[in-house]
């Protein structure tokens, strides 16, 4: 079944493609170029289940780990503590 209205904002779904982000322990993974159907109206983005199953090898392979992957700089904040600190 190929979605097409998004289950939240019931704008409408086109294919393209999207960047699949897990965070994996201390690890942020980034996969890029991932087929996905993605909201024109809030960009949810939907996977068909061969996408997913993919998705799930590339993730196996990333905890054996065989994957060779590229470093990605990358920045992480807490929502709550940044509110207190604007607070303050």
């Amino acid at each position: 079944m190929i979605p097409d209205i998004c289950s939240f904002c019931k704008g409408k779904l086109v294919m393209g493609k999207h960047e699949f982000v897990v965070k994996a322990g201390e690890t942020v993974l980034a996969i890029k170029d991932v087929d996905a159907f993605i909201c024109q109206e809030c960009a949810e983005a939907y996977y068909t289940p061969e996408t997913s199953r993919r998705l799930d090898r590339v993730m196996q392979k990333f905890h054996d780990p065989s994957l060779l992957v590229h470093p990605l700089a990358a920045g992480e904040v807490s929502l709550s503590e940044t509110e207190t600190e604007n607070c303050s």
